[in-house]
């Protein structure tokens, strides 16, 4: 596929039209995605999550600064909110970023979530692939909300990175579950203003009460990312934390876990387009999606006769075969 070959070959164009065709759903996305998977592998990843308004679109915007002071490639991914309008993303992250938008090594994405409740996109997983297939030496992943449904970065990167700031600090009790399940390095970022210190002491606290993490110590890094302070110690944190990943093992244990969630993803996602087809064109399938529309069956009910039924369940697998054969077969045997 050319495009492939010219985003192989640097082109930041053709990155951006993949993705673009990876967010539409094209059907072309299966041939891209094989083409891409064997460059995959190289770029490190980084998520950052926490509560909105806290300034994660200025540490990123930072944190590429530092890294493009390295030689390296940057490409960045910011998870807006879909409109409720539009179904498209907000584009603050754009703009606060926009003083890379010249830099060739940089490559920025807003993506919207388009009703994901993980606080990733779907397609997510794909994008990040191509991205990382380009050449780029990092890739950071900055995400809307955090808590218990937000859990999906913890699957897509190799360092999760926590932000919070002075006035998230009612919310601290509520959060922490989810909070201790993902995060590698805790921000605290706006540190300048009233209550940072109290919440560095609330955060220390609650670490030493966790017995989640035994083998990398949590760092927690003070940052006033608008003034640039602190940029360097969380750069450098991250570089600790990847080295800590490699000597133990986990980075590849990460890999794994990333890949197996990739194509547990891609197999629900086929499996649900064509099963939707088939519902369409089968009509005993059809006469129950009628009948729970209509509230004469429950969900639960009518999926349970279904699977509960030989044949219908051998209708469903005749049919996805019949999907699946090629299509100039009839053409041959005749």
């Amino acid at each position: 596929m050319e495009l492939v070959e010219q985003m192989l070959r640097g082109s930041m164009a053709s990155l951006a039209r993949l993705v673009s065709l990876i967010e539409g759903g094209s059907s072309e996305v299966s041939q891209v995605m094989k083409l891409v998977y064997p460059h995959t592998g190289k770029a490190y990843r980084i998520g950052l999550t926490g509560p909105p308004g806290l300034g994660k679109s200025t540490i990123v915007d930072k944190l590429t600064a530092v890294a493009r002071s390295q030689g390296l490639g940057v490409g960045i991914i910011a998870v807006d909110p879909t409109s409720p309008f539009s179904g498209g993303a907000l584009l603050g992250d754009r703009i606060r970023m926009q003083q890379h938008y010249l830099d060739e090594g940089v490559f920025i994405r807003s993506m919207a979530t388009r009703g994901s409740l993980g606080g990733l996109p779907r397609t997510v997983s794909e994008v990040i692939s191509v991205i990382d297939a380009s050449g780029k030496d990092i890739i950071l992943i900055e995400t809307v909300g955090v808590g218990q449904s937000e859990l999906d970065i913890i699957k897509n990167v190799d360092t999760a990175i926590v932000v919070l700031a002075p006035e998230s600090g009612d919310n601290i009790q509520t959060m922490k579950a989810g909070l201790l399940e993902i995060a590698d390095i805790f921000v605290i970022n706006k540190a300048d203003r009233p209550g940072a210190d109290g919440l560095i002491g609330e955060m220390q606290a609650m670490l030493q009460l966790s017995n989640e993490r035994t083998q990398w110590e949590i760092p927690i890094v003070a940052t006033e990312a608008v003034n640039n302070v602190g940029i360097e110690e969380l750069y450098r944190q991250i570089q600790l934390h990847r080295e800590a990943l490699n000597e133990m093992g986990l980075l590849a244990q990460r890999r794994q876990q990333q890949r197996r969630e990739q194509f547990i993803n891609t197999l629900e996602k086929k499996i649900s387009a064509e099963l939707f087809e088939i519902i369409k064109q089968d009509g005993q399938l059809n006469q129950y999606v009628d009948e729970v529309e209509k509230g004469e069956i429950d969900p639960y009910s009518a999926a349970d006769e279904i699977l509960n039924s030989k044949t219908l369940l051998t209708t469903l697998s005749h049919q996805l075969a019949q999907r699946k054969r090629p299509s100039n077969q009839g053409t041959q045997e005749g």
